[in-house]
């Protein structure tokens, strides 16, 4: 793929992420949990990583981030976004590198959504100077395994349809 096509392409999945992410944060939820997001946005990183590979997906995800920011205005939810897609893309990165025989393409999303969630309650510990916030992290990480396994199965079922379009660089993943 021309690189002028794919940086074209990378792009958009980062404006589309932050969008969905914008969306997201609109949306009411039928229960009460503080900084809970569904994480639909992920969808855009997951297939990012599968399409155009590790270091593209991560410039995705944090674009989607910073994007984010800059559309909704809201800075200082900026610093947990950010942490959670900087260490849940790494994550996912190493469970796609490393992971082929423990994980299909909904563990990796189920990976990354611990992860995001795991790095949101270590900086809302930091920033608040109460390691209490980490008790709050079983709540999150039960609900990450729903909203990631949704994540993972359109993830590859996205990656799916992509494939008759474009050339993935990890097809290997689509189930």
């Amino acid at each position: 793929m021309k690189n002028t096509k794919k940086l074209v392409l990378i792009s958009l999945l980062g404006s589309l992420g932050a969008i969905i992410g914008l969306f997201e944060q609109m949306m009411p939820l039928p229960f009460m949990v503080p900084g809970f997001r569904l994480g639909f946005s992920n969808i855009v990183v997951l297939v990012g990583l599968i399409s155009f590979g590790y270091k593209s997906g991560f410039v995705i995800s944090l674009l989607k981030s910073i994007l984010l920011m800059l559309l909704s205005g809201n800075v200082s939810s900026f610093i947990y976004s950010f942490s959670g897609a900087f260490l849940s893309a790494c994550a996912m990165i190493m469970g796609l590198k490393f992971g082929k025989k423990f994980f299909s393409l909904i563990g990796i999303s189920i990976l990354g959504s611990s992860f995001h969630n795991i790095a949101q309650v270590a900086v809302s510990s930091i920033i608040l100077n109460n390691i209490m916030m980490f008790s709050y992290l079983s709540i999150l990480l039960i609900i990450g395994i729903f909203t990631g396994f949704f994540v993972g199965l359109s993830s590859n079922y996205i990656c799916k349809n992509l494939e008759s379009i474009i050339d993935l660089e990890n097809k290997e993943w689509i189930l």
